[in-house]
């Protein structure tokens, strides 16, 4: 059986469903790997421009399965404390494996987002909140700690160190409203208009250049590492260079916006 389902709901868009809802899509490792497969060959599909990622059933990913959390593959001969290492090898990959993508990902956060799956929405490039969802690191209530799968580095970059802070230390519950307040999602819909508010954004950024979505993208992930404003807006200024002067998109839009139509870029 897969947990993972992979749907091509528009022209352009994949849909990537974790598809376990009587465990509420935890973070079970044949969960987790089969979505890691997944996002890799959709990242390779030409034909897909914009990724939504979503849960199946209330939930939208309820971290950690405390029940069963499947078998890490090739552990043969390993102790405990290796095997820990590579469990945690497995789940951080899925989360690089979604700043790698070309393609921007979506995340529709239909429900529950806990402690994993709180990180697994915050990989994502933007992220809509059905009016059920509320988000929690989870760690730190369980005799752990709220820092895990990159939280940690994340989430002060989305919402501010302060509020960060509070939130892990807390592990409370942020709910849908207060989650759109602080930015820490874009738009909040009602939980059956969700998918069409996050394909309605997908068909916004495919009207875009492809380098141009893509080279954004890169750009703002490699701002989160910048060492300095200076440093950041010299890899800014070549990635305009680039799109610039090997296409004619610019001259596409100029003309676009002259004859009152949609630019047709041709990269």
């Amino acid at each position: 059986m897969t947990f993972v389902r992979v749907e091509q709901p528009r022209t352009g868009v994949a849909l990537v469903t974790l598809d376990r809802p009587e465990r509420m899509n935890a973070m079970a490792f044949d969960v987790m790997i089969p979505l890691r497969e997944a996002l890799e060959s959709v990242s390779r599909d030409n034909d897909v421009r914009v990724v939504v990622l979503t849960g199946a059933g209330p939930a939208f990913c309820s971290g950690a399965d405390l029940e069963d959390s499947g078998r890490v593959p090739g552990i043969e001969g390993l102790t405990l404390p290796t095997i820990a290492l590579r469990s945690m090898e497995l789940l951080d990959d899925v989360i690089l494996t979604i700043r790698r993508m070309h393609q921007p990902v979506v995340a529709a956060v239909n429900g529950p987002a806990i402690g994993g799956g709180f990180c697994l929405a915050l990989a994502c490039d933007i992220r809509l909140a059905a009016e059920p969802a509320y988000f929690r690191a989870a760690g730190i209530s369980n005799g752990l700690t709220a820092s895990e799968l990159g939280i940690s580095y994340l989430l002060p970059r989305a919402i501010g160190s302060a509020r960060a802070a509070e939130i892990m230390l807390t592990g409370r519950d942020v709910r849908a409203e207060e989650a759109e307040r602080i930015g820490l999602v874009s738009a909040l819909t009602p939980v059956e208009a969700l998918l069409e508010s996050c394909y309605d954004v997908a068909t916004r950024i495919i009207g875009f250049s492809r380098p141009g979505v893509e080279l954004t993208k890169r750009m703002l992930s490699a701002s989160l590492d910048a060492a300095s404003l200076s440093a950041h807006m010299d890899h800014e200024g070549l990635a305009q260079l680039f799109v610039r002067l090997t296409t004619r998109n610019f001259e596409e839009a100029v003309a676009a916006r002259k004859d009152k139509r949609s630019p047709d870029f041709k990269d």
